[in-house]
């Protein structure tokens, strides 16, 4: 494989690692307050499916991504209503706002648009168009630098570059602010948190829906960036990945960032390279395309070492009297 190669094969990566990256980050808020979220494929789901009906019918791409995001933020606030309001069981309550999501926009696309749950294809305004960074073109003959800039960093939509700064963002919120303290202690000893006057169900609330809005990014860029329109369980999986990421990265936005990308790497491979021949043995298409979810069973088996997550992950708060 030459130098442009390995370039093209790292920009296919940066962009599939994308999704997977801002509901990382989703997963990340919200358990580290406490609340498990396995309905994040759910909410990248319905968030793709109103993202991409709303850029279709305006024409305008900006309006899809804030139809996206309430729509990600209403199943957020199911969620949060059964897991901290009515303290029910917050695997359970993740798994039924799965179901609901694959469910509905089967349904409702079917009813909008009669094409078999899918949307007609988005062109124009009603896409994320990419962006040329500054003197992209003038250094692309450059060697090594030219096409690490040009070809690399420049050519994405502006939501791969919103979601790379997420990471700082997050990082520094969680680190160094008031609000990020407390969201780590309601995560660890909510009881402590109570104690000193701080609303334990408010900040597990604002974590949920702070998860509901990067999630709606994430289901927006598939619909509208990375593909041009919804198609029926378009997800693919992606929510389950980014869960495997953030156990992977140990509940750290930085760990976060290389995870999501080693996933977005195993999958541009996978695409690159439908069959292999390593040492002589054909390596199948089905094993290649596959590899993401490999390495999901792996990191979920618990086989590249020992997560721990908050201590309180899990447990709905009963406020003592």
């Amino acid at each position: 494989m030459d130098f442009l190669g390995i370039i093209q094969i790292l920009d296919s990566a940066l962009r599939l690692a994308t999704p997977l990256l801002f509901a990382c980050l989703a997963g990340l808020f919200s358990e580290r307050a406490g609340i498990f979220d396995i309905g994040l494929e759910g909410k990248i789901l319905a968030s793709a499916f109103l993202s991409a009906a709303f850029a279709f019918y305006t024409g305008n791409v900006w309006l899809g991504l804030l139809a996206g995001i309430v729509a990600s933020l209403m199943l957020s606030a199911i969620h949060g209503l059964a897991s901290i309001t009515f303290r029910g069981n917050q695997l359970i309550s993740g798994v039924a706002i799965n179901f609901l999501a694959s469910g509905i926009t089967v349904v409702v696309g079917e009813a909008w648009f009669g094409l078999g749950g899918r949307t007609p294809s988005l062109m124009g305004g009603a896409r994320f168009a990419e962006i040329t960074l500054p003197f992209a073109d003038a250094i692309r003959g450059m060697p090594v630098i030219g096409p690490i800039y040009s070809d690399l960093l420049s050519g994405h939509s502006i939501l791969v570059y919103f979601g790379l700064l997420c990471v700082p963002l997050t990082w520094w919120v969680l680190y160094r602010t008031r609000f990020g303290l407390r969201l780590r202690a309601v995560g660890e000893n909510p009881a402590a948190v109570d104690t000193a006057g701080v609303s334990v169900v408010g900040l597990r609330y604002a974590a949920v829906m702070i998860c509901g809005v990067l999630c709606g990014f994430a289901g927006a860029y598939l619909a509208t960036a990375l593909s041009a329109g919804f198609v029926k369980e378009m997800s693919a999986g992606r929510g389950f990945i980014a869960l495997a990421a953030l156990i992977f990265a140990k509940w750290r936005p930085w760990y976060a960032l290389g995870a999501t990308f080693l996933f977005g790497l195993l999958d541009a491979f996978g695409n690159r390279y439908q069959s292999l021949d390593l040492f002589g043995v054909d390596i199948p298409t089905q094993f290649m395309q596959a590899l993401p979810y490999i390495l999901t069973v792996v990191i979920l088996a618990g086989f590249v070492g020992r997560a721990i997550p908050p201590r309180a992950g899990g447990k709905p708060y009963v406020k003592e009297r």
